[in-house]
Parts: C-alpha cells; sequence; structure tokens
C-alpha cells in the first residue's frame, strides 16, 4: 500500500500535544497515511488556513468564517470553553465600561478570543484600542505599560494570579450566561476539500483515535504534554488539559454545533465578519 503523507498543523501546547499524543508516537494505527506534525502558534496556522497550506490543521473558530469554502470541520478535536474561556486581566479588576475605554493587548486577530472580546463590548476592532502580541507575551505587555489589559488564553487563564493580575472578565462565563449554558467555541481541527470525503473519513477516524488514546492514557499522555508545559507543573498541566480535552473534544455534538452558529452568527451581525457560513463536518 502505497502512504499518503499529510501535514498536520497544532499549536506547541500542552492540550494539543495530549490529543496528538498516540498519533505522534506511533502508538496507534495509521494504515497508508503518514502525518508531519507541524507545531506553530494559532495565529500563525489560522494564516496558513487562509492560504491553504495544510492538509489538517487547528484552527479558531473565528477563522473558519474565512476558510470554510477551502476546509471542512472536523468532528472531533474541539476546544469549548464550557463554564471558562479567554480571560480579561490588568493590573486592577476594571468593568465592562472601563475596559472599553482601555489599551488591549489581544493574541491575534482571527483567534477566537479576540470575535469574543468584540462581542463582549459590542463594538468591532475598529472602535477598541489594541495591540497585537504573541500570546505568551501578554502579560509582560501588562506589565511593562504597552497594554493595561490583556487578553489571555492557553495557561494563561490558570497563572495570570501568579504575575500579580487582576480578572476583569472571563469570556467563557460571559457567553454561557448569555447562550442557555452553551460553551464558547474556541478552536478546532479542519482538513482540506482537496481530499476526498472517504479519504477526509478516514483521516478523521484516526485523529479521534489519537484522542480516545490519549483519555484511555491519561498519565502518559500527560507526561508526554509536558514538555510544552510553560511554567507548569504537572498537576496544573493536567488541569488545563482537562479544560480543554474532554467530551466536547472527541464530538461537538449538537450543541458543540449550534454554539458555533451563534457565534458566528453573532460575528456576523456586528459588522465583524463578512459571513457566518453553514456548518461543513465530515461524517
Amino acid at each position: 500500500m502505497d502512504t499518503l503523507k499529510l501535514t498536520l498543523g497544532h499549536s506547541p501546547d500542552p492540550d494539543d500535544a495530549f490529543m496528538f499524543y498516540g498519533l505522534a508516537r506511533g502508538l496507534i494505527a495509521t494504515p497508508g497515511l503518514e502525518f508531519e506534525h507541524i507545531l506553530q502558534d494559532i495565529q500563525t496556522l489560522n494564516e496558513r488556513a487562509v492560504r491553504g497550506e495544510l492538509d489538517i490543521s487547528a484552527i479558531s473558530i473565528h477563522a473558519y468564517a474565512y476558510v470554510s469554502e477551502t476546509y471542512a470541520l472536523l468532528p472531533s478535536g474541539a476546544s469549548m470553553g464550557d463554564g471558562y474561556g479567554p480571560m480579561l486581566v490588568a493590573k486592577q479588576a476594571h468593568t465592562r465600561d472601563e475596559v472599553a475605554g482601555k489599551r488591549i493587548a489581544v493574541p491575534g486577530l482571527m483567534t477566537s478570543a479576540f470575535l469574543a472580546l468584540q462581542l463582549w463590548l459590542g463594538r468591532p476592532a475598529s472602535e477598541i484600542q489594541f495591540i497585537v502580541v504573541p500570546f505568551d507575551e501578554i502579560f509582560a505587555a501588562v506589565k511593562d505599560g504597552r497594554a493595561d489589559v490583556g487578553l489571555i488564553i492557553h495557561e494563561g487563564q490558570l497563572t495570570y494570579r501568579n504575575e500579580g493580575l487582576h480578572l476583569c472578565a472571563d469570556l467563557g462565563i460571559w457567553w454561557g450566561s448569555e447562550n442557555d449554558g452553551l460553551p464558547l467555541p474556541l478552536g478546532g481541527n479542519v482538513i482540506h476539500k482537496r481530499h476526498a470525503p472517504a479519504l477526509r473519513k478516514r483521516i478523521s477516524d484516526v485523529l479521534t483515535a489519537s484522542i480516545q488514546f490519549s483519555l484511555d492514557h491519561r498519565p502518559e499522555a500527560v507526561a508526554h504534554a509536558m514538555q510544552w508545559a510553560r511554567d507548569m507543573g504537572i498537576d496544573l498541566a493536567d488541569q488545563f488539559v482537562g479544560m480543554y480535552v474532554n467530551h466536547w473534544t472527541l464530538d461537538y455534538g449538537e450543541k458543540g454545533r449550534e454554539s458555533i452558529r451563534r457565534f458566528l452568527n453573532r460575528g456576523q451581525a456586528l459588522g465583524v465578519l463578512p459571513k457566518a457560513p453553514p456548518l461543513e463536518f465530515v461524517s
């Protein structure tokens, strides 16, 4: 059997490393398929998806509005903020009205965190003071005065207190309160439509198997993920992984799909997104 080589882009973060543990270590069967893991930050992956460069990639759900004609969503691989999500932090707590007048450090224009911020403020980017900063430099931007408020993602949601910062808002909590308790859709995996539907399904099944393998072998998968656990001990890394690799990751389900629809529809209604495309999932 000929081997098909595929590029697989994901973030160098504990949750993605955990998700692809079985695949990266060759612990699950991938008959006829070979995966080249490409580790880049989510904003870079979003930009590459716009250009259609990778076969499979993690992307922000925000970015799906710009790549839906090129990529289909995989049913597994979701990162959902179920009662938590991107946070706004500062040297002192601010109200929403106060945040609206501050300079905000954000981790990328196509991140779901940035779309959620615009929805929370009820105003598009053109009406917000912001600077774009790599996600792992946002704490520094707030502490050195380049920004008044930081929009934090990834493990910063668990470590901001260690930086002496205060919580202004948790956008995951806000989203759930306005959307019948639905989780905030943050990230997902997509596959290029140049691949035939049958092949997409075959690849999808392999990636789902990798996620299930990690959940079934949690201690080993967390230990593997520790090499990308910035400033986290194993207990904190395990907590972070549990936030973003769980039952939502195995399958969005109808609630997850509905949350994506609402997220993108609200973005379009605010004039932030050019369109709210229909969701196309591999099935």
